[in-house]
């Protein structure tokens, strides 16, 4: 996939893939004024004979050595997280600009490191550094488009390879890197930091000890006011605003969804079926180029396409549903909802609340509408605080981005590859977390239709596993 290509499409192109895509993985719509789906068939999975890498082990190694794709804001920021966590070596880096390379360079030498190999001719020197022999794991924070390609090239070469979010921006290319962990028996994981944060494991320690019962509906978002950071002229502002002008749907599902899907037991016992999707009118980023740009910016040639809120509402397989939400546009304080509504209470985030139907006890009984006051809550939060924060709490504090979300990410990585141990995050959720990203821009160009999600796990997702 190309960013040139992706530039191009209109929306009778989109209309006419959606279309396609609907014909080709049995995606069939809902008749309005009917409540079931009509003719809904299994989407189609492309053939193959590869083995599935569920539950794959890593080969356990004491030092894991890393190459890194993309030294920009992300990238920058995730490379003294590889070099703080301890028997991580990073051996090469790669960036189209140079300034980028030789900045971490210096970072890595200042941390006590060896001065590492780098790449920075042209748009795909991260190809040779795929094929050195001292690089195990390839981390890529490169924007978008290139997050397949650059992972394709790693995982050819041997290479695991764990890839930002999100890892996809179509179904084909889920589909891609899907076949390409089968065929050449590596992993490709989606570095999705949120599924390490406190409030997010605490919460899923909570649903596997049965504290709320079993889980009925979900609602979860990325709404964050990037209005500043899309018209930088550095760093994503350079790319991250253009996706704005060509695709209307949610751009970024995996922060809320990355969650929810270990909650309620995603690809686990239970998969995504469905979506629908609508988009509000968009306003924000042109009512913020008015305000800010001066009348001779080239950036008043661009035309804005992507709704400023998109909503989308995914059902699963056995019947529970998931309230998904993209809002990076709009004025907001940062919110990732972290709703989880069960049989015996719920749980909501910004701020933390939780109601238990029939509470512990850790305080006195609740009112009927009351959420949990917050000595009993805290006692609570206690008792299931996250295994992996007792760990490793004060340095990810310390340390890590994220409020340290960052640190255990990275720790937990380094952590499965060292002991030999199947990762948490696998490449089926790789693809099923980042397809509302194109089924909800078919869902949108076609009035709201639904969309099937395709089987990333070729009907494996019916075996229960951590």
């Amino acid at each position: 996939m190309s960013k040139g290509k992706n530039s191009k499409i209109t929306r009778r192109d989109l209309l006419k893939s959606a279309t396609l895509a609907g014909a080709s993985l049995g995606m069939t719509g809902i008749v309005l004024g009917k409540e079931t789906p009509v003719s809904v068939k299994e989407a189609a999975a492309p053939e193959t004979s590869y083995e599935s890498v569920i539950g794959m082990k890593f080969s356990p190694r004491d030092v894991v050595r890393v190459g890194v794709v993309g030294l920009g804001n992300r990238g920058s920021s995730m490379l003294p997280e590889f070099l703080a966590v301890g028997n991580v070596q990073v051996t090469a880096i790669c960036d189209i600009k140079r300034e980028y390379v030789l900045q971490a360079q210096s970072v890595i030498e200042k941390a006590g490191q060896k001065t590492p190999a780098v790449y920075s001719s042209g748009d795909r020197d991260f190809e040779n550094l795929c094929k050195r022999d001292d690089v195990d794991f390839v981390y890529t924070a490169t924007p978008w488009h290139w997050h397949v390609p650059v992972a394709l090239a790693a995982m050819s070469n041997g290479k695991h390879v764990g890839v930002e979010v999100p890892a996809a921006t179509t179904l084909e290319d889920c589909w891609a890197l899907v076949n390409a962990s089968e065929k050449y028996r590596r992993h490709c994981l989606i570095m999705e930091n949120v599924c390490y944060g406190y409030n997010e494991l605490m919460v899923l320690k909570m649903v596997k000890a049965g504290l709320l019962g079993e889980p009925l509906h979900g609602e979860c978002a990325y709404d964050h006011d990037l209005r500043d950071e899309l018209f930088w002229t550095e760093h994503s502002g350079l790319w991250r605003r253009f996706p704005h002008t060509t695709q209307n749907g949610n751009l970024y599902p995996t922060h809320g969804l990355g969650p929810m899907a270990k909650y309620m037991n995603v690809n686990r016992g239970d998969r995504f079926d469905y979506l629908v999707s609508v988009s509000s009118p968009e306003r924000g980023l042109t009512l913020y180029r008015e305000k800010h740009l001066s009348p001779d910016d080239p950036r008043w040639k661009e035309k804005y396409k992507c709704g400023d809120v998109n909503t989308s509402l995914i059902k699963t397989v056995s019947g529970r549903t998931i309230m998904l939400q993209h809002a990076v546009t709009t004025p907001r304080p940062y919110d990732r909802i972290n709703l989880l509504s069960c049989t015996k209470g719920i749980f909501r985030d910004y701020p933390a609340r939780l109601f238990l139907d029939e509470p512990p006890a850790h305080g006195e009984a609740l009112g009927s509408a009351e959420w949990m006051a917050p000595e009993p809550y805290e006692k609570i939060r206690t008792e299931y605080a996250p295994d992996l924060w007792k760990q490793v709490g004060d340095r990810a504090r310390e340390n890590g981005g994220h409020g340290g979300m960052d640190f255990v990410m990275v720790y937990r990585l380094i952590e499965c590859i060292r002991q030999g141990l199947a990762p948490d995050i696998d490449v089926y959720d790789a693809a099923s977390w980042s397809a509302p990203g194109p089924l909800s821009e078919m869902s949108v160009a076609q009035g709201g239709m639904p969309m099937k999600f395709p089987d990333f796990t070729r009907g494996k997702w019916k075996q229960e596993r951590a």
